[in-house]
């Protein structure tokens, strides 16, 4: 009987050990997916956990997340997908474009809240803004509309550049509209701007060298994971040919650009997480509106400009929200 007994207590402590260092049993423990196309960065997930905090569910207390990252494999996300459907989530996160549109294609009943998409209409993840329906809801990037934006910062701590180069992945459907967006701009600024579109990591060492062959003064990047995935070799190849670099994101791929401007981040996760509380709690997602960014930020790293060469202006110094020594 004593052996019977002790089987029992092993087998009942198997299973509750995942929870042992929180959720008690019987307690109600909720399932999220997270599922991205790029590599795992712990600001993004510390984001996600405190703006799932802020509502009441703790990770290992009464909520499960199930990580799944792509690393920039893009077909591998429809498998990570249907993992996470296999698990019976009650909801999934998903971190950019390609993500956003694999998980929608993997079901119409989960919901799905997505983060970091370029553009939600233009990409096909939503046909409206204000009442997206089914299953979707989240977070846009509005990367085209910041597009112009960026050539000026650009140009405001370089001011004798002539010509920029928008570096995007050649399957992004926003590449054309962040172009045109750009060409806008420039031609207010007067530069030059044109687009040069990589497929695969192998493709970046020579577009970069076609930009210092053609004397390009500056580069700035189309928001895509692709991008943040080969991030810290970008940064290398445009600090190697003495290219000053914008980038969207202050991520810890691309935090050795020249300057970061766009969207917090961490903000828009840590808000992710308050309409994952929302859908959890009994609200539809089609029925919440997809939100746009409300914290910017414009980061400057001094170590880069010198190992670039440029003297940014004190001037625009003083426009930085943060400065990276």
């Amino acid at each position: 009987m004593r052996l019977i007994g002790l089987a029992v207590v092993l087998s009942v402590s198997l299973i509750l050990a995942p929870f042992a260092a929180g959720a008690q049993p019987g307690e109600n423990v909720r399932r999220i997916g997270f599922l991205s196309a790029a590599v795992h960065g712990s600001e993004v997930d510390d984001a996600l956990r405190q703006g799932l905090r802020e509502h009441g569910y703790v990770e290992g207390q009464n909520l499960l997340i199930e990580w799944r990252f792509a690393k920039g494999k893009y077909d591998r996300l429809p498998s990570f997908a249907a993992e996470l459907i296999g698990l019976k989530v009650d909801v999934i996160v998903t971190l950019s474009t390609e993500a956003a549109l694999a998980a929608k294609k993997a079901t119409a009943s989960i919901p799905i809240v997505f983060t970091q998409v370029s553009d939600p209409i233009a990409s096909g993840v939503v046909p409206s803004l204000a009442r997206p329906g089914g299953n979707l809801t989240g977070f846009s990037l509005i990367a085209v509309e910041l597009t112009g934006k960026r050539l000026e910062l650009l140009k405001g701590a370089v001011p004798s550049l002539k010509s920029v180069i928008i570096l995007g992945r050649r399957e992004s459907p926003v590449n054309a509209l962040a172009v045109k967006e750009a060409q806008i701009a420039a031609q207010r600024l007067g530069l030059e701007a044109r687009l040069v579109e990589v497929h695969d990591a192998e493709e970046l060492e020579p577009a970069f060298t076609t930009m210092a062959r053609e004397r390009a003064g500056g580069v700035v990047l189309v928001p895509s994971s692709f991008l943040v995935t080969h991030g810290s070799e970008i940064v290398e190849l445009a600090t190697k040919r003495r290219l000053p670099m914008l980038v969207w994101t202050d991520t810890s791929a691309l935090r050795r650009a020249l300057m970061s401007y766009g969207p917090s981040t961490t903000d828009i996760l840590r808000r992710a997480g308050g309409h994952v509380a929302k859908i959890l709690n009994g609200a539809k997602p089609g029925d919440l509106p997809v939100e746009q960014p409300t914290k910017f930020d414009l980061i400057i790293n001094l170590k880069t400009a010198k190992a670039l060469g440029l003297t940014i202006p004190q001037t625009f110094l003083q426009r930085a929200d943060q400065l990276i020594d």
